[in-house]
C-alpha cells in the first residue's frame, strides 16, 4: 500500500487520532494502585484492519495476483495499514464499539472511556492498538474483553507489566515504572555497556550553544539520539548522557499504594539560562500524593526580563496542567484538595487565569526552600550529590531483579 501517495484534500482530509495522553496513562495506573484494582492490558490484532472506509480507495493488484483482464485495479472496503487515514478509522471504530456497550470518552482525553453503574466502576485508555482495563468490577472488565474479542480478536497479555516502553514492577507496597529495556537497549546501540558511569546526566559547569564547536563530519550516529547540525561538544555531553544512564538502567518511579490522593505540584525556573537566546527553563512536577504523575522540562517561548517574570510564567503552565488534571481526576471520582508548592520571592499573582484559579480554591501557594525545591532538577544541571539527594526525595529507585 503505497499510502505516501495520497494527496491532502483530495484522497483524504483529516487524519488525527486522539491517543491517551501518558499523563493520562500515569494518573490512571497511580489511582488503580491506591485503589487496589487490577490493570489488564490487551492488543487489538491488525487493528488498523478494522477501520471502515467514508470514500472510494483504489489499489493497484498486488504482485502475484492474476486478473483476466489488463489495467483493473481493487477498490478497497476496508482500510489498510499504510493509508493516511487508518489510525483515525480505527479509533472512529473502536470508539463505536465501545460506546455501544454504554462507554463514555472523557471530555479532557477522548482516548480515555469510562463507565460508571450503581457500584461499578471501569476506565479504559487506548493508546492505538494498545488498551488498557481497569476499575472496580471484574466482572464486567470480562465480558468487555470478550465482546472486544467478538469485534476484533484481541490478544490478552494479562496484567500490565509493558506498555509503550515502561516497565511497570510490582511490589508489595506499590509499583516501580522504569524503562530499563528501552536504556539498555540504547545502550549496546550506542556501544556504551563498557563506558565508566558516571553520577549525574549533564555537567553543571558546561553550558551549550548550538552554533558552538566544529560541526561532526558524520552525524548520523549523533542524530540518532539528539538534534540538527550536531557539533563534538554535543557529542559529548550526549555521552556523558549516556554514562549517567549506564550507572543504573533500572531506576524507575515508585507509586505508592497510601490512599493519599492530593494533588502536589512543583514548579521552578533556570531565568535566561539558553545562551544562545537567553530564555529561561520551566520546569514542573506533579504529584498524586507521593506518585508522579506529570513533569516537564521546557524553555520558554519568550524572553523573561526578571526572575520573577520567568517564575511567573513557570506557575503559569504548572497551574494549566492542573486545571486540566483536576477535571481529568473528576472522572477519576477522587478529586481532592490541590497543594501547590512555588519557589519564588517577587512573584505577584496578577493574572486572571492563575488568581481566578486561586480564588476558586482550586490552589493553594506556599514558599519552600531552595533544599525542597524538587523541580529543581528539571531546570537545570544538579552536582552528583545533590542530583541522587533529589531522586531519593523523588522516590526514584533502582528495579529489584527478577
Amino acid at each position: 500500500m503505497k499510502g505516501y501517495t495520497q494527496q491532502a484534500g483530495i484522497d483524504y482530509t483529516e487524519t488525527f487520532s486522539p491517543v491517551v495522553k501518558m499523563t493520562t496513562v500515569g494518573a490512571l495506573i497511580a489511582t488503580a494502585v491506591k485503589k487496589g484494582w487490577c490493570i489488564s492490558q490487551l492488543d487489538v490484532n491488525n487493528a488498523f484492519l478494522h477501520g471502515d472506509r467514508n470514500e472510494e480507495v483504489y489499489m493497484q493488484i498486488p504482485p502475484g495476483l492474476v486478473v483476466d483482464k489488463p489495467g483493473l485495479a481493487c477498490k478497497l472496503s476496508k482500510s489498510l495499514y499504510g493509508l493516511k487515514k487508518a489510525s483515525r478509522q480505527w479509533y472512529a471504530k473502536l470508539t463505536e464499539a465501545l460506546c455501544s456497550k454504554g462507554y463514555t470518552h472523557s471530555m479532557n482525553d477522548y482516548s480515555l472511556f469510562y463507565k460508571k453503574s450503581g457500584n461499578s466502576l471501569i476506565y479504559v485508555a487506548v493508546y492505538v492498538d494498545n488498551v488498557l482495563l481497569t476499575g472496580t468490577d471484574q466482572k464486567e472488565i470480562t465480558q468487555l474483553k470478550n465482546y472486544l474479542h467478538e469485534q476484533f480478536k484481541i490478544k490478552e497479555l494479562g496484567q500490565l507489566h509493558y506498555f509503550l516502553g515502561l516497565e511497570v514492577m510490582y511490589k508489595d507496597d506499590g509499583v516501580i515504572i522504569s524503562q530499563r529495556k528501552f536504556v539498555l537497549d540504547m545502550l549496546k546501540e550506542h556501544n556504551c555497556l563498557d563506558y565508566k558511569p558516571s553520577s549525574s546526566p549533564l555537567d553543571p559547569t558546561m553550558k551549550l550553544k548550538a552554533k558552538e564547536g566544529t560541526i561532526l563530519q558524520d552525524p548520523t550516529y549523533y542524530r540518532k539520539l539528539f538534534m540538527q547540525e550536531p557539533r563534538e561538544p554535543h557529542l559529548k555531553v550526549v555521552f556523558h548522557l549516556l554514562r549517567y544512564l549506564k550507572s543504573d538502567p533500572t531506576l524507575g518511579i515508585f507509586m505508592s499504594k497510601d490512599t493519599d490522593c492530593t494533588v502536589k505540584a512543583y514548579c521552578d525556573s533556570d531565568w535566561a539560562s539558553c545562551p544562545d537566546s537567553r530564555r529561561s527553563i520551566t520546569g514542573y512536577l506533579v504529584l498524586l500524593g507521593n506518585s508522579h504523575v506529570s513533569w516537564k522540562s521546557k524553555k520558554q517561548e519568550t524572553i523573561s526580563l526578571s526572575s520573577a517574570e520567568a517564575e511567573y510564567r513557570a506557575l503559569r503552565k504548572v497551574v494549566g496542567e492542573l486545571v486540566w488534571l483536576s477535571r481529568l481526576q473528576s472522572a477519576f471520582h477522587i478529586a481532592k484538595n490541590i497543594v501547590f508548592h512555588e519557589r519564588t520571592k517577587h512573584i505577584e499573582v496578577d493574572c486572571h487565569f492563575v488568581r481566578d484559579q486561586l480564588q476558586a480554591g482550586l490552589i493553594s501557594l506556599h514558599h519552600i526552600g531552595t533544599d525542597s525545591q524538587l523541580a529543581d532538577i528539571l531546570t537545570k544541571a544538579l552536582t552528583g550529590i545533590k542530583h541522587s539527594a533529589t531522586l531519593g526525595k523523588l522516590a526514584v529507585f533502582a528495579t529489584p531483579p527478577t
